[in-house]
């Protein structure tokens, strides 16, 4: 039985990792802050499986005390502060977490294993790691589609971010000859996403109003486009990159890209709306830096991964909308 410590375990990706891991056998365990963390006794109810330890990416002693106590086969580093508009207002917070907290995991990996020297990229030490890196590192996109040679350009404290985060796992990939992997996802959605998110804003704002809860939905900029998948078949590549021979980075994505509009337009006419009847445009809402186009070039993921995602974009916005629709009908009653 292999083991896996998650950190962001409370996340979406970090959910449906956890339960595709437990399906394949693993024992399962799950980083998290605070024994008053409202959020543990959400994820003991959901998933009692997951062996939950305490730790705080801001705090190095504990992340090593975290990986000695659990003896990983494999790091997925998932958590971060993962809501773009948010990390302007909390940069230096945004950079201690979804940055230097990435250091600080590779590091508690690499002391507990011991490894102090390069071994030519050859896989020093037992333990796999997995970066959670980002398309939003490609902010202001150089070329279309986006793949793991397009230089980054990122448009956002949280892409800068995450950019740090990619590039110290390849150094410690090739300082150490660490296993140590990233993950270029590209936007993934689910039932599970935060209400702050656009997609999930808009799906629950569709069901509330189909329910005659909320009159209208304010939205900023309807003309972004994003490549958006199902973070179910996303965790999937997670697990596949760190069952390679070799670590590498991939770019994760469909190779599709759809309009904000556009999810408005399949959530509102799912549930028989005309959703320009709804939508209102806020300013509020506009980013600081906009990132306007975003497509993945997900061919190396295909090819040496053999991954393909399996929801298509319009399954994926009407089962975020009929679960909404479920969750507001039930709150209702």
């Amino acid at each position: 039985m292999k083991t896996a410590l998650i950190t962001g375990i409370t996340g979406q990706d970090g959910m449906y990792l956890a339960e595709h891991l437990l399906a394949d056998g693993y024992r399962v365990c799950g980083l998290i802050r605070g024994q008053n963390n409202p959020k543990r006794e959400r994820l003991e109810r959901l998933l009692p499986a997951v062996e939950l330890v305490d730790g705080d990416l801001l705090d190095q002693g504990s992340l090593i005390g975290a990986v000695q106590r659990v003896q990983p086969d494999e790091v997925y580093n998932l958590a971060a502060i993962s809501f773009v508009p948010v990390s302007w207002n909390q940069a230096e917070l945004t950079g201690e977490i979804t940055g230097l907290g990435v250091l600080r995991m590779l590091e508690a990996v690499r002391i507990v294993e011991g490894v102090t020297a390069s071994s030519g990229g050859g896989g020093a030490g037992r333990i796999r790691f997995y970066q959670a890196s980002s398309s939003e590192m490609f902010g202001k996109v150089r070329e279309t589609p986006q793949n793991e040679g397009t230089a980054f350009y990122p448009r956002s404290p949280y892409g800068v971010a995450k950019v740090y985060g990619h590039y110290i796992t390849v150094n410690y990939r090739e300082s150490y000859g660490m296993h140590a992997s990233s993950g270029i996802l590209f936007n993934h959605e689910s039932p599970r996403r935060g209400l702050e998110f656009v997609t999930r804003k808009i799906t629950n704002g569709v069901a509330r109003i189909k329910l005659g809860k909320q009159r209208e939905l304010l939205l900023g900029n309807l003309d972004a486009r994003r490549d958006w998948g199902f973070a179910g078949d996303y965790v999937r590549a997670m697990h596949l990159m760190l069952q390679q021979p070799e670590a590498d980075d991939y770019v994760v994505g469909t190779g599709e890209t759809h309009s904000v509009r556009e999810f408005v337009e399949i959530a509102f006419r799912h549930v028989g709306l005309d959703w320009q009847e709804y939508v209102r445009s806020d300013p509020r809402f506009m980013r600081p830096a906009e990132v306007d186009h975003l497509t993945a070039d997900a061919t190396k993921a295909r090819r040496v991964l053999g991954w393909a995602p399996k929801t298509s974009f319009q399954q994926l916005v009407t089962m975020m909308v009929d679960a909404d629709l479920t969750q507001e009908a039930a709150a209702a009653a």
